[in-house]
Formats: structure tokens, C-alpha cells, sequence
């Protein structure tokens, strides 16, 4: 045994590194598992639909809300979500969105009517709006900005990528083997020992100096007018753009939006800091982001449409169809980070965008009626390397040069964005596929529906680069 002093330092120091890294090993593992949760909640419930209205007595126009109430409620709620990640503590915050979910969750499955169902999903929306900025500004707290911080965000979009595929395979497999309930339940232990888990885990919210001021009217107005414009855009499509439901929310959306940026001007303590958007690397990954939801965020729908309605596969094929395109995706979000760290930024961005748009410039060659899917399997990789590659670079963007204790609202304008893009991208996009369908039947309409298919996916790409332009703006640094 040794007596030198300075061998034992060493040794403390090489054995504190080690449980320090075992430490962070074990957070990311938890906020990864966190983000298959999210991103499983997304697809798992659409292979159960059919069953949920017919159990519970849906409508055909009413069966929708199951989706559009998760949605809506998320997607309003984000930016208050990532301010009280930064006020009330971004492992707190962690944990109560992960007991949210768990109870919404067993809600939804023990649904007995139509609108209990419905409450239980906008309960659960509102958890993701909790759980996607904490989970975010944790992975930006605990992970140093650079190379440690990229590798976090890699494994943090590779499980949000496998998480879609899993939750179209899981959805059909429980839907048939203990009906529409087991989607709901399945995630009230997943949510519940995440949290237990974090509990133990995850280090301590740091202790902040000075009073905290909570912005209330801004957060009312924010919340509200985010809400309804989220509302707007999933229901214009449904019930008609011009109908008075619609027109009175856009009304209202845009005064309370109006409001809440001339309360962000004038309180001192605001709910959105407007030197923020002095921040030109958040500003432009809030717009790549935006723009990439509303282009390759938008492909899994269709894709969805072309499997089951065009090639008419099953609810279980088209799980297993998404294998590779998820695959092709967390790949890419790995390679993000190798590019990122040894590259800029920006450049990560250009390499991912330029892959994903000749990728999905090459989807369309499968999507005709008699097409084969080893057509499309090509295109499918190539976009969704792409596609990971610029999900891993534009979340380093959005994260860049922003304070510890502004990265929960940071995150929340960022995943505001995704959101509020998916919806704005996914309407202008049906709009355009659905264009030329009105009174077609039998194989005239499945023809018009793959034309559709077409140009919405070669759009999307179209759109892909705008973002790409608007990326070489990001500053000049590694």
C-alpha cells in the first residue's frame, strides 16, 4: 500500500472523476428515458383511436379532440413550462411533470366517458409542456456547453427518434392484445419510476439568490393566447378557416399575444426576457427549428397516409415500416454530434439540411399506388440522417450563449416554436395534398391522393431550404 500523499490525492481525485461521470451517466439515462416517453406518447395513442371512439361513443368529427386536446394543451403551455423550470427549479419541474403524466395517464385508461378522455389527454399535454423544457435546460445545466453538451443532446434526440417508432409498434401491439386502455396505462409506470428514479439521482436544483418574482399577467396572457393559436392551427383544417369558432380564437390569439409583448416591455421582472432575442444563435435556432417541423416534423404524416391508405398496410405494418426511417434518424443525431463538436454549428446544420432534402426529394419516387416500399427505402435513410443530424444542431444552436438561469424559458421559446411550426407546417401541407381529392372514389382517389403525397413531400423539402439559408446566419464559432 502507498504512503505517498500525492499518489492517494491522485487516486481520490481519478476515483471522484469516475463516480462523477457514473453520476452524469445515470441523469442522461433518466432525461433520455424521459424524452421516449414524450416522443412515445405522440404516435401510441393514433393506433388505438378507432377502438377509443367506438368504446366510448365518439363521433367522427369528435374523435379527433383525443389528439387535438394533447396537442393544443402542449403546445400552449410550453413557455410557461420552461419559466418555471428556471423559477421553481428544473428538477422539481422534472419530477411534477413526470407525476402528471403518470396520472393523466391512469386517467385516460380508466376513461369511462367521452369527455373524461379528453380532460385526461389535455392533462397530459399540459405534463409534456412541463416535461420537455426541464427536461431540455437540465441537459443544458448539467453538461458543460461543447463537446460533453452535444453528446447529450445526441442521446437525447436518439431516444426521441426511436420513441416514434416504438410508440406506432407498441400502440398496435397492446391495442390488440388488451385493448385501447393498455396505451394509456403502459406509460403510469414508466412516468412514475422515472420520477422515483430522478429523485434519487438527479443533483439538486442550485439554491438561487434574491427573491424570485413570478410575471402572472404574462404568463396568463402568454399562456392563453399560445393556446388558442395552437388551437387555430389544428382545427382550421377540421372545421373550416372561415368558420366563427375559428375566426373569434385568432381574434382573441392575436390580442393576447399583443398584450403579453407590451407586459414583457414594461415588467420588471419578465416572463421572457427581451434581450433574448439579442441572442442571434437562439433567434435563428428558434427559426430552424420552427421551419423543421413544419417540412420533415410534417413527413411522418404523410408517410402514415401513403402506408395505410396508398399501400394499404395494416396499423401494426406501418409500425414496422417507420423501423427504418427511426433508425436512419437516431443514426443521424449521433453524427450531429461528431459534426458539431469538430465543426460549427452552422456548418452541422447545412451538412444535415443538404442531406435530408435530397433524401426526401428521392421519398416521392415510392409514393405511387403500385410502388414497392423497397422504392422509398433509400430516400427514407438518406432524409432521415439528415434529419438527425440538423435535430442535434439546431437544439445546440437554441442552447448557445444562454445564462443557467434563463435556460428553461429558452427552451421553452425553442420547443414553443416546434410546436406552433408543425402545426402551421402540417395545415398549409395537407391543404395543398388534400387540393385535388373532392369527389374522386376507387383508384381516381387513391391516384389523387399519391399526386398529393407527392407534392407535399417535394414542398416540404422545398421549404427545408429556407431553413438551410437562414442557418449560414448563425454566428462564426465552434
Amino acid at each position: 500500500m502507498s504512503t505517498d500523499p500525492n499518489a492517494r490525492l491522485q487516486s481520490n481525485a481519478s476515483g471522484t472523476v469516475a463516480g462523477e461521470r457514473r453520476v452524469m451517466g445515470w441523469c442522461l439515462a433518466l432525461l433520455a428515458t424521459a424524452q421516449l416517453i414524450y416522443s412515445l406518447d405522440i404516435n401510441i395513442v393514433f393506433v388505438a383511436l378507432p377502438e377509443i371512439g367506438r368504446d366510448l361513443g365518439f363521433s367522427e368529427q369528435s374523435l379527433q379532440w383525443v389528439v387535438s386536446a394533447y396537442t393544443i394543451f402542449c403546445g400552449g403551455f410550453l413557455l410557461l413550462g420552461g419559466r418555471a423550470a428556471d423559477l421553481l427549479g428544473q428538477k422539481r419541474m422534472f419530477i411534477c411533470a413526470l407525476f402528471l403524466y403518470a396520472v393523466s395517464s391512469l386517467l385516460g385508461g380508466l376513461a369511462w366517458d367521452t369527455m373524461i378522455i379528453i380532460i385526461a389527454r389535455a392533462i397530459q399535454g399540459i405534463g409534456a409542456a412541463l416535461l420537455f423544457p426541464a427536461t431540455l435546460s437540465l441537459i443544458n445545466r448539467l453538461f458543460e456547453e461543447g463537446p460533453r453538451r452535444n453528446r447529450a443532446l445526441a442521446v437525447w434526440g436518439g431516444a426521441g427518434a426511436s420513441g416514434l417508432t416504438i410508440g406506432s409498434i407498441l400502440g398496435g401491439l397492446l391495442t390488440n392484445a388488451f385493448g385501447w386502455e393498455a396505451v394509456f396505462y403502459v406509460n403510469v409506470p414508466l412516468a412514475g419510476a422515472v420520477a422515483l428514479a430522478a429523485m434519487l439521482i438527479i443533483p439538486r436544483d442550485e439554491i438561487r439568490h434574491g427573491k424570485r418574482h413570478f410575471d402572472l399577467p404574462g404568463a396568463l396572457t402568454v399562456t392563453a393566447g399560445a393556446t388558442l393559436l395552437v388551437y387555430v392551427l389544428v382545427q382550421g383544417p377540421e372545421i373550416g378557416w372561415g368558420s366563427l369558432n375559428i375566426i373569434i380564437s385568432a381574434i382573441l390569439s392575436v390580442a393576447l399575444l399583443s398584450i403579453f409583448a407590451l407586459i414583457e416591455t414594461r415588467t420588471v421582472d419578465p416572463l421572457m426576457s427581451v434581450h433574448l432575442f439579442r441572442n442571434r444563435s437562439l433567434v435563428i435556432g428558434m427559426t430552424v427549428t420552427f421551419i423543421f417541423m413544419g417540412t420533415f416534423g410534417a413527413l411522418p404524416y404523410f408517410l402514415t397516409i401513403l402506408f395505410q391508405n396508398i399501400h394499404g398496410y395494416s396499423a401494426l405494418q406501418t409500425g414496422l415500416a417507420f423501423i427504418i426511417p427511426s433508425l436512419a434518424i437516431a443514426t443521424g443525431t449521433q453524427l450531429g454530434e461528431r459534426l458539431a463538436t469538430r465543426l460549427q454549428t452552422r456548418s452541422t446544420l447545412f451538412i444535415g439540411m443538404i442531406i435530408g432534402i435530397v433524401g426526401t426529394m428521392l421519398i416521392p419516387l415510392g409514393a405511387y399506388t403500385g410502388s414497392s416500399y423497397l422504392i422509398i427505402v433509400p430516400g427514407l435513410i438518406i432524409s432521415g440522417i439528415g434529419q438527425g443530424i440538423t435535430w442535434t444542431g439546431m437544439w445546440i444552436a437554441a442552447s448557445s450563449g444562454v445564462s443557467e438561469e434563463e435556460q428553461g424559458v429558452a427552451s421553452g421559446m425553442a420547443s414553443t416554436t416546434l410546436n406552433i411550426g408543425n402545426a402551421v407546417g402540417l395545415a398549409v401541407l395537407i391543404a395543398i395534398a388534400n387540393s385535388n381529392i373532392q369527389g374522386k372514389t376507387g383508384d381516381s382517389l387513391l391516384e389523387a391522393m399519391a399526386s398529393g403525397e407527392r407534392t407535399a413531400i417535394y414542398l416540404a423539402a422545398l421549404g427545408m431550404l429556407v431553413g438551410l439559408v437562414i442557418a449560414l446566419f448563425l454566428p462564426r464559432k465552434r
